[in-house]
């Protein structure tokens, strides 16, 4: 039984699936930045007191906090069940859902930027690296019609073309993905430097 954690924008939900890639439960809500709140007992009343052997988790882009806090309870419980743990990528999950073959994955990243990331082919893969863009270059950078995800609407107006639907990683759509971008190191994926940054002199981060 794999347990999925999806913490990295404004959704926060939580799915289970089986091994044959059906979804057993799942949660899903839309709650902006109270992640560290719910997404705990969220997957405590999904899960019960059924223990899930491997876990998936998204790694980001998206939110900072988002990111952190969901990689942080995914490997504690991986500790706690010693269950096996990898990650997914917030954009590719969002380019499997559009189930169009081709899509470009944009979401907003803060400071009137766009991650953005074009997929394709079949098993899906990246055509291009994840980068951060204003919208005015991210709409150069997509190359696909349909674009994905919270910045589609700005990246099409910028662009003055294509397809834009307003989505939100979903846990449960983990089942779309291929497994070579299901296998990814569960770590941080930002997409772009931290706000906060150091003082002089301080120490950095942990790593």
């Amino acid at each position: 039984m794999l347990l999925v954690i999806e913490s990295a924008t404004a959704a926060c939900s939580a799915a289970l699936l089986d091994a044959d890639g059906s979804v057993l439960d799942e949660r899903h809500e839309i709650v902006g930045r109270g992640h560290a709140e719910r997404l705990a007992p969220m997957v405590a009343e999904l899960v019960g007191t059924r223990r899930p052997d491997a876990i998936l988790v998204d790694c980001g882009p998206g939110s900072f906090t988002g990111v952190r806090v969901g990689l942080a309870l995914a490997h504690g419980l991986a500790i706690g069940w010693g269950a096996e743990l990898a990650g997914y990528s917030s954009l590719a999950l969002l380019a499997a859902a559009a189930g169009a073959g081709s899509a470009s994955a944009a979401l907003q990243a803060g400071h009137g930027e766009l991650f953005v990331q074009d997929y394709g082919g079949d098993p899906l893969v990246p055509l291009g690296d994840l980068r951060s863009l204003p919208p005015d270059e991210a709409a150069r950078a997509a190359q696909t019609d349909l674009v994905v995800g919270s910045g589609a609407e700005a990246l099409v107006a910028a662009r003055g073309w294509g397809d834009a639907r307003d989505l939100l990683p979903r846990a449960a759509d983990v089942r779309l993905l291929p497994p070579a971008l299901r296998a990814l190191v569960p770590r941080p994926i930002y997409g772009r430097a931290p706000d906060a940054k150091p003082a002089s002199g301080a120490a950095g981060p942990i790593r």
